[in-house]
């Protein structure tokens, strides 16, 4: 099939932009809506074809943004709806999509719905969300634990029941079980993709059907446990008997409009993340593997990730790679310097769709925050440092005090700075996204690994009779790998050796040095 004809979350690469980290166009300290627009070139040159936006939408911020307290309005710190618009408008102007970061599991405590809810235990919203009696003793229902710690149940003094919340207090869970909840969540989808959104990020897909653990009573201590080992702790009770049927009512919606796409955020083995594409493959389109963040950083564990993630995949599923986000310790912290230009080529020469965080194009690493700056109480103010985008002050981030601190070296790490030396990494990542662009077999080809020597990460991707191989040395040694020609280089990840430069029999990889071969 021509490649123009795939959909464009199959051939495309999605950029997370973290609003508030991005750029600030008002002197706040804080990124925002025109912000990000005035970013959009910075965008056009990288290369990507789609920016996911962390959420915009109204909230008190306590768990920055993931607390919804309006999900069809814009918080103000981010700009106006009418901002929105602009953006959506202006960046499908320049061919990139816009994704917005849908969160169903629960709101805000300062949400209307759960403002009614609390009013009284015969209130129309009451429902909408999860409700206990406490423990004979008065404490909570059962020993749930919350993903940021302490129970799970927080008590209403007004109605003396307990709410349900699998992260902060101040975000009950809804209740997915109850058709009034379904159908409101599903026309939020509506009313955004009315305005123009090409698709969703779904946070914490899994949770939106719960097993019936936490509802019960007493020790849940003897409770099946998947997510991160803890059978106490709320994030295990996701995947649930509903999930079928609540992916086929979030796809039936996305299938109302041409040409969007949904996103699911999976942490989960592949066997089981691939039940996210939904029976028939009516779900997701991309359930996000999060592999690459997790898996040991060594060719062995990744080889055997990519083949069992392949192996998993039913059907015509198209796979979906995440190297880094905003919960996670950046690349270049995670793997080193040299080898986040490694990393680079690895994520975006695999088979599928690579998401991309924004940031991560310069090499930033996490930056050290003072115990007098921490805003975030589950310790990620590191990987959501402020982008640099010039070397004066604020480093074109901001006129006013950036809301983190920032790189102590924006010389090195700015936007203005990389752009203009052709080896940086921002280079790297441009040529990287123009030459899969451009060549069919990196962009929808088949994947297979190669053999290769100790430290050396080798596979193949084809694709109408064309055929790249991709080296990855991922040991701070050279080493020389056999490689049956003929080959021409393609691209190294240090952007020196010419392209066309022909190689037989044996490639001498340099120390954390990856390398795209063409044949032939």
């Amino acid at each position: 099939m021509d490649p123009s004809l795939c959909p464009w979350w199959q051939r495309g690469v999605v950029y997370q932009v973290y609003p508030r980290s991005f750029r600030d166009s008002n002197g706040d300290g804080i990124g925002d809506l025109p912000g990000v627009l005035e970013g959009l070139e910075h965008l056009v040159n990288l290369g990507v074809d789609a920016i996911w936006l962390s959420p915009v939408f109204r909230s008190p911020m306590r768990d920055f943004g993931y607390d919804i307290a309006d999900h069809r309005d814009i918080d103000p710190v981010f700009g106006t709806l009418a901002d929105a618009d602009r953006l959506i408008a202006a960046a499908h102007e320049r061919g990139i999509r816009v994704v917005l970061d849908f969160v169903p599991n629960h709101t805000s405590s300062d949400h209307p719905w759960f403002a009614d809810a609390r009013s009284s235990r015969d209130a129309a919203h009451r429902a909408w969300y999860v409700w206990r009696d406490p423990a004979p003793d008065g404490g909570p229902p059962n020993d749930m634990a919350a993903q940021f710690g302490g129970p799970a149940w927080t008590l209403d003094e007004t109605t003396g029941q307990y709410w349900y919340h699998s992260f902060l207090p101040g975000q009950p869970d809804l209740d997915w079980r109850n058709p009034a909840v379904r159908g409101a969540m599903l026309d939020t989808l509506r009313f955004w993709f009315e305005r123009g959104i090409d698709g969703f990020r779904i946070d914490v897909l899994w949770m939106i059907a719960k097993d019936d653990w936490p509802w019960r009573d007493g020790s849940v201590t003897d409770a099946p446990s998947g997510f991160g080992g803890n059978p106490r702790g709320a994030l295990e009770h996701g995947d649930g008997p509903d999930m079928d049927e609540r992916l086929r009512e979030l796809r039936a919606v996305a299938d109302e409009y041409p040409d969007r796409v949904l996103i699911g955020e999976t942490y989960m083995e592949p066997r089981r993340l691939v039940r996210y594409y939904g029976p028939d493959e009516r779900g997701a389109h991309l359930p996000f593997n999060t592999a690459l963040i997790t898996v040991p950083w060594a060719p062995g564990p990744i080889g055997a990730a990519v083949e069992a993630y392949e192996a998993a995949l039913p059907g015509r599923a198209w796979p979906s790679w995440v190297l880094g986000n905003h919960d996670q310790s950046r690349v270049a912290t995670r793997v080193g310097a040299a080898q986040a230009r490694v990393a680079a080529m690895l994520l975006l020469t695999l088979r599928g769709t690579p998401t991309l965080y924004n940031g991560d194009e310069l090499g930033l690493p996490d930056v050290p925050v003072p115990p007098e700056r921490v805003v975030d109480v589950d310790g990620r103010d590191p990987v959501r440092s402020p982008m640099p985008w010039t070397t004066g002050p604020g480093a074109g981030f901001t006129t006013g005090e950036p809301w983190l601190p920032m790189t102590d070296d924006p010389g090195a790490f700015s936007v203005e700075a990389q752009a203009r030396d052709p080896r940086s990494m921002l280079a790297l990542h441009r040529r990287l996204l123009a030459l899969r662009r451009a060549e069919p077999a990196l962009q929808l080809g088949t994947w297979a690994a190669v053999a290769a020597p100790d430290g050396v990460l080798a596979y193949d991707r084809s694709r109408g009779g064309s055929t790249f191989r991709v080296l990855l040395n991922l040991r701070p040694e050279p080493v020389h790998v056999p490689a049956a020609g003929p080959w021409t280089v393609e691209l190294s990840s240090f952007l020196d050796r010419e392209t066309g430069t022909r190689l037989d029999g044996i490639v001498a990889l340099r120390a954390d040095e990856g390398l795209v071969l063409r044949a032939g």
